[in-house]
């Protein structure tokens, strides 16, 4: 009679861990949802300032213009910040002349010149700390 009551007791314990392993699961994915729901929120408000995932801001143009600009920018902008640091110089590209002139692969079939070096600049800018701090 005793193995029948345990028995019995163990048996009726078994939906009450599933419930309980349920309600966990369940708790778990209201929480995913939520982050998801915080991380559309932010990346929606970065768009809005004008920013987006690959640390470059819109200001317009043709996605040739842009992509021709950050590309030219960013190759010289991380040999520019790998010999400085090689050579021990402090961070100072804007004294750089191809980020003043800012003009590298520019034709005027891409479209507005003034738009190219806002680009170009913001490529120039990343590349330059990314060679300088050896990436």
């Amino acid at each position: 009679m005793r193995a029948f009551m345990l028995t019995l007791v163990a048996f009726m314990a078994l939906p009450a861990t599933g419930f309980a392993q349920g309600g966990s699961q369940r708790r778990e994915r209201r929480e995913e949802r939520r982050e998801n729901r915080q991380e559309r929120r932010e990346e929606r408000r970065e768009e809005r300032r004008g920013r987006n995932w690959d640390r470059y801001g819109q200001y317009g143009g043709s996605f040739q213009l842009r992509q021709t600009a950050l590309n030219a920018g960013y190759n010289e902008g991380i040999k520019e910040g790998r010999k400085d640091a090689n050579r021990g110089r402090s961070t100072n590209y804007r004294n750089s002349s191809a980020f003043r002139n800012a003009t590298k692969d520019y034709s005027s079939r891409l479209g507005d010149k003034e738009l190219y070096r806002r680009y170009y600049r913001d490529g120039y800018e990343n590349g330059y700390n990314d060679g300088y701090n050896g990436y």
